[in-house]
């Protein structure tokens, strides 16, 4: 992370891998990096990843090695995905001998495809453990920001009182998983998104097949009036009445902050449309690759006003 300016601005900003490396492939070679020995390099510009490297995609080795080789080189910045976050915790005991994420058939279920990766590989896999430890929960410069899941001004500043170098050091990870406390709800909403109950204990079962009770907000923009969950959810909610939301605990971003990056979120867009900015100074980069989608990348090059003819996505290079 320290390898490259603070200054520097000419970033191609990746959304989510999830093993799905041969896409991460052809993308950096589509917008012109090229291998250098072990790791990619571009003569011109850096790439920025967004976290969620692991689960799902069956190529989760080489995806690591790509991007740890790059961020070791200085060509990257790669940032933490929940995904790895949750990898840390479910190979992490506490001192009462438990793990910090519990050994539950869900929990085991989303890590199944990665452990089965490093199978053969076990050191392998410690090593990219302990990577993952030292990946910055957020990136900030002069012209933009880039988190995984969501940019809230309360949780970055309380993160900036605790965190060393914007990771989250292995003494901090027990209280970091501690319902009720501070560091527990600045971590959650920065790696996994605001989320809000749905009123009168009501629920939904997501696209894992999970039953939720609670819905992941769209921070990004202050919703249209009526104030409902169907306007402020990040995704579409089936089978619930859409009753209207108090959303004065919700700080939505500002439409005058710098630009945003962020992945997580699932976007969907139509087989012959291309990906969007959200806003004039929010994009989100996750366009689902591991459910049929793209693989999505935004050229950045120190606009404020972001625009989506900078998008690149897989699909134009099939």
């Amino acid at each position: 992370m320290n390898q490259i300016p603070k200054n520097f601005n000419n970033f191609d900003i990746i959304g989510d891998i999830h093993g799905h490396s041969n896409d991460l492939k052809k993308l950096l070679g589509a917008l012109g990096y090229k291998l250098k020995g072990h790791y990619y390099q571009h003569p011109e510009r850096k790439v920025l990843f967004l976290g969620d490297y692991i689960d799902r995609g069956v190529n989760v080795v080489e995806v690591l090695e790509i991007v740890k080789n790059m961020v070791d080189n200085g060509e990257a910045i790669a940032l933490m995905g929940n995904h790895e976050y949750n990898a840390i915790c479910y190979n992490t005991m506490t001192a009462e001998g438990t793990y910090l994420r519990e050994h539950s058939k869900k929990n085991f279920n989303q890590h199944a495809i990665t452990m089965a990766a490093f199978m053969q590989k076990p050191n392998l896999y410690k090593m990219y453990i302990e990577w993952f430890k030292t990946l910055p929960l957020y990136y900030e410069n002069d012209s933009f920001r880039a988190i995984h899941a969501c940019w809230d001004e309360a949780s970055i500043a309380y993160l900036k009182t605790r965190l060393l170098d914007h990771c989250l050091t292995t003494d901090l990870l027990e209280e970091a998983n501690t319902e009720g406390t501070p560091l527990y709800d600045a971590v959650e909403i920065a790696l996994k998104g605001k989320e809000i109950d749905l009123p009168n204990n009501q629920s939904f079962i997501d696209k894992d097949g999970i039953i939720r009770h609670s819905f992941r907000v769209k921070w990004w923009e202050e919703p249209q009036k009526p104030h409902t969950v169907n306007t402020i959810s990040a995704a579409v909610i089936k089978h619930h009445t859409d009753e209207a939301i108090d959303i004065q605990a919700i700080n939505f971003y500002a439409k005058e902050a710098k630009p945003v990056f962020f992945g997580h979120y699932w976007m969907k867009t139509n087989i012959n449309q291309a990906p969007l900015i959200l806003t004039p100074n929010t994009c989100c980069l996750d366009y689902s690759v591991a459910k049929n989608g793209h693989l999505v990348c935004y050229r950045y090059s120190g606009e404020q006003h972001l625009n989506s003819s900078a998008i690149n996505f897989i699909k134009e290079y099939n």
